[in-house]
């Protein structure tokens, strides 16, 4: 009987179980970018991260895409609840100046300023290529399609006379670097921080050069037709035989999110990536996030933050 007991007792604690409604965690996506990319590092830091891992309402889930303008399409129609997309991007689409697209992306809300990220362009040592206007009849690696790399490529080549003068590849970072490996290309295209990986491989099967895009952008009033981007150069030494500092410009990289996603989803995944200890994560993930601080969480931002970053920046003092 007292076996008999036990195993009434048992079955009545599943019983009890399998009635119980399981609290299941609401499934947050985070855009990344392409494989290479900074934009997927991003994504992926913030979903392994294990403050982030314990958190009991919800779970992270990282979700490749082909970069910014995707990022901003998707987290403006609430497929994507964050993601990284460059300001500019931000800013143009909110404002219906997208290439080629004149829908206004008003859903989007920018969290914090993640880092700079500049143009870069690779070419061989010795090839001739001096300046974007040598680009022309060169087989070039643009970014992905619907990239922010695609996106900015394409302004700026077409500011500079030579994006229907050139054979276009869209790829992305490590297809073109190893494309350009094997000889089948002659230049590629990045709009990334650095050091990036994608260069770092191409220096290592051939002797690189990088072009200063900084000289072409200045002559040719680039910066005062298009005053969100910023000048900066990329240092000496950053890859393998580049020993002069490369002048350039770059985009701010933003964390932003649906406009609808919560307030205190918000709040605690600033507080836990904009604590000490994730921002150590963070760096050990990739150096290029030292540009992440507290005192910068609001640079570069020049359209409308998500009310929970408002609240986390004023608690923080920087609104």
């Amino acid at each position: 009987m007292k076996q008999f007991s036990k195993i009434l007792s048992l079955f009545a604690l599943v019983t009890v179980a399998l009635a119980t409604p399981s609290l299941a965690k609401e499934r947050i996506v985070f855009g990344g970018g392409p494989a290479g990319g900074t934009f997927q590092t991003v994504a992926n830091a913030i979903q392994v991260y294990k403050p982030v891992k314990a958190m009991e309402a919800f779970t992270v889930k990282a979700q490749s895409s082909a970069g910014s303008v995707e990022n901003l399409r998707k987290t403006d129609s609430g497929k994507m609840d964050f993601s990284v997309v460059y300001s500019g991007h931000v800013y143009l689409g909110a404002n219906g100046l997208m290439k080629n697209d004149t829908k206004k992306y008003t859903n989007v809300r920018a969290l914090s300023f993640l880092y700079g990220a500049p143009g870069q362009l690779v070419v061989r040592k010795g090839s001739g290529i001096k300046s974007t206007k040598d680009l022309v009849g060169k087989k070039v690696g643009v970014g992905n399609a619907g990239s922010g790399a695609f996106a900015n490529c394409e302004l700026f080549f077409t500011h500079m006379g030579v994006w229907d003068k050139i054979e276009r590849n869209a790829m992305g970072y490590n297809d073109a670097a190893a494309a350009f490996g094997n000889n089948q290309l002659d230049a590629f295209w990045l709009f990334t921080a650095f050091p990036s990986g994608a260069v770092i491989m191409a220096a290592q099967t051939n002797d690189i050069e990088m072009i200063d895009l900084g000289a072409d952008a200045e002559a040719s009033g680039f910066y005062e037709k298009y005053p969100y981007f910023g000048k900066l150069a990329i240092p000496a030494s950053t890859y393998k035989g580049v020993d002069l500092d490369t002048p350039s410009f770059q985009d701010s990289a933003l964390w932003v999110a649906n406009k609808d996603v919560a307030d205190d989803v918000v709040y605690k995944l600033l507080s836990a990536v904009f604590a000490d200890e994730g921002l150590a994560h963070m760096v050990a993930q990739k150096k290029t996030f030292m540009a992440m601080s507290v005192a910068k969480g609001a640079d570069g931002i020049v359209t409308p933050l998500h009310p929970g970053a408002i609240k986390f920046w004023k608690e923080k003092g920087i609104l």
